[in-house]
């Protein structure tokens, strides 16, 4: 089967002006909900795009940990690809897709970090495997062996068998700020129905886009 096979007629809803709320967080937050009540697996996965200074583009998957008036919360190794591009370019955009809902959420904002007692108070939410391989992990360098990790590991389990793993100071939060934010609705021969708020200081307008 070629490439050109593969094709989705969305049909399950529309979107209109008079649908969506005033405030995007607000209208994703409801969205999000709906794509819980859906079961959809790990609906808090989504694209993370960055660029270096000189406007190289790297993607990935990361998890939303956090939603409110403020942005959309992730953490991660400081010292990672995305960690470096954020600090030397603090901008970025986000895409969340529900499938089985035919929808998609896209962001563009401006980026900062998280205060150390946001990053904390996370860090120890998290099971204890996790806090260790983020001590452990030197995320996006070169890495000899997949034994020199586990090396690494066992070494901070003896060391923090009776204690408690500390906040790395390489480890903590980015909060995206979001200056523009649509939302997708799947529709039939591709007529997607697109809603994008754009920031005004501190309103938001609303607009329809072309599919």
């Amino acid at each position: 089967m070629s490439l050109a096979d593969l094709r989705t007629d969305y049909r399950m809803a529309s979107l209109t002006e008079s649908d969506v709320l005033a405030d995007p967080i607000a209208q994703f937050n409801k969205w999000f909900a709906e794509a819980q009540r859906a079961e959809i697996p790990e609906p808090n996965a989504m694209s993370l795009a960055t660029a270096t200074n000189s406007g190289t583009p790297s993607v990935r998957i990361v998890l939303v940990k956090g939603v409110d008036a403020n942005g959309f919360v992730f953490y991660t190794d400081y010292r990672s690809q995305k960690g470096r591009e954020l600090t030397d370019n603090p901008q970025a955009a986000l895409c969340f897709f529900w499938t089985a809902l035919e929808r998609q959420v896209r962001i563009n904002g401006l980026v900062s970090r998280v205060s150390r007692a946001e990053s904390e108070a996370y860090f120890r939410s998290r099971p204890v495997g996790s806090r260790i391989g983020a001590t452990a992990s030197a995320q996006s360098s070169t890495l000899a062996s997949r034994a020199e990790l586990e090396q690494r590991v066992a070494l901070l389990e003896e060391q923090f068998a009776n204690g408690e793993i500390p906040l790395p100071d390489h480890w903590g939060g980015f909060r995206v700020a979001p200056s523009t934010v649509e939302f997708w609705q799947g529709r039939s021969s591709r007529l997607h129905d697109r809603i994008l708020y754009t920031r005004h200081d501190d309103r938001w307008g609303i607009s329809r886009l072309f599919p």
